[in-house]
């Protein structure tokens, strides 16, 4: 995993309660860690009974603590000082029992006294059978504690460890892992701020079973959304032709073609501060849709396709900015595989961008279908930035860099 920027070298506590699904939250522990955070984990003593202390020292590199750790003599008031310094406190799986405590203000062990000397926001990943989850008294102190600002994430729908199968199960690590992105990043500088961001490519029908696409694989304008709401942006990614998992915290709309991608853009625009046009929208399409599939006879030789123009979504976005204002910035991209800077710049001043990122495609080791790119940026003013190779969610944190100083 590469190292998260907004993860990295942030103080993160992670509190492992009494539950089965305790042995994921040594997967959690390893994603933080190689994402470049220090992880101090406090287990439970039920905690210890399913995952032992040496494997959360294994996955982060440092000592995993005990409520035996509380009275260490070489050891000053251990709990304060990881509540101090946290930027993050996660507890999971976090058993009914510990909510109840967390709710009432018990500290009767080094992870709820932990809790109360925190001063980061809190988060709690519940793990518990249903009617335990369910229970009127559960659900009580999780409102206690949501009014408090806890911040809670799941429980799952599932089968549980009982064999039941009803909501109670812990989320994934992955998903907790996009969750605590979100809450650090809450206050980041896109803060309040509206995002429109667009991936993948488009397929255009031919007949029902074929259809003109590129090989877009959606992977940059992913990092992209993903780096916006790391900075505290509200993000709408609108996704074409792709099935990658969609990060935490950001509204997704999928579409098929080209003509919904240009109706979704331009309605979400309505209320955007910026779009990052990151989508490769197909430029043709299928001037008559053959309503049953076009059959292959012995006589077959050659077979026509009569194309027509795709709407143009950054035309569209352009005239309704000159309306009424929104999105206040604009970036596009620009995949050439022929004179790159002088074609995104053409295309930069015709759709009244104020950046773009241009990228030769027919790299091998950048643009479609790979995890590394090397893109140029152009500015409105003029200004052209080449960057060396990177991987895409380089790329996108240089985007993004480049957005916060655009909208000043």
């Amino acid at each position: 995993m590469d190292s998260i920027p907004l993860v990295h070298n942030k103080n993160i506590v992670l509190g492992v309660c009494g539950g089965i699904a305790a042995y994921k939250v040594a997967d959690l522990a390893s994603k933080l860690t190689q994402a470049g955070a220090q992880v101090d984990v406090i287990l439970t003593e039920s905690a210890t009974k399913f995952v032992g202390p040496v494997t959360f020292a294994a996955v982060t590199g440092r000592s995993a603590l005990t409520t035996d750790d509380l009275w260490r003599h070489d050891q000053h008031v251990p709990h304060v000082q990881l509540g101090e310094k946290a930027d993050l406190l996660i507890i999971a799986p976090a058993t009914a029992n510990t909510l109840a405590k967390l709710a009432h203000g018990q500290a009767d062990n080094l992870l709820t006294v932990t809790a109360l000397a925190a001063r980061c926001p809190i988060m709690v990943v519940p793990a518990m059978d249903g009617g335990m989850w369910s229970n009127a008294a559960t659900q009580a102190n999780v409102s206690i504690l949501r009014e408090r600002g806890f911040h809670f994430v799941g429980p799952a729908l599932g089968r549980m460890a009982s064999g039941l199968i009803g909501e109670g199960r812990m989320v994934e690590p992955s998903e907790i892992l996009g969750f605590a992105r979100v809450v650090l990043g809450a206050k980041g500088p896109l803060a309040g701020r509206k995002i429109v961001v667009s991936a993948g490519g488009t397929h255009e029908a031919i007949d029902p079973v074929r259809f003109i696409g590129n090989r877009s694989s959606g992977k940059q304008g992913f990092a992209i959304a993903q780096a916006a709401i790391d900075r505290g942006a509200e993000v709408t990614l609108i996704v074409g032709a792709v099935t990658l998992p969609t990060p935490y915290g950001a509204q997704r709309i999928d579409v098929e073609s080209a003509q919904p991608m240009c109706e979704a853009v331009v309605a979400a625009c309505r209320e955007a501060d910026a779009l990052i046009m990151a989508a490769a929208v197909a430029d043709f399409q299928a001037a008559h849709l053959a309503d049953h599939k076009i059959k292959k006879t012995r006589d077959t030789v050659e077979f026509e396709v009569h194309l027509t123009r795709t709407p143009d979504i950054l035309q569209a976005v352009k005239e309704q900015k000159e309306s009424i204002g929104k999105p206040q910035i604009t970036i596009g991209f620009a995949a050439e595989t022929q004179n790159l800077i002088d074609h995104a710049l053409a295309k930069l001043h015709a759709k009244g961008l104020d950046l773009i990122v241009a990228n030769d495609v027919s790299a091998t080791d950048a643009g479609f279908a790979v995890d590394t790119n090397r893109v140029t940026f152009i500015g409105a003013g003029g200004g052209v930035e080449p960057l060396a190779l990177m991987s895409k969610a380089q790329v996108a944190e240089r985007v993004l860099d480049r957005l916060i100083k655009l909208l000043g």
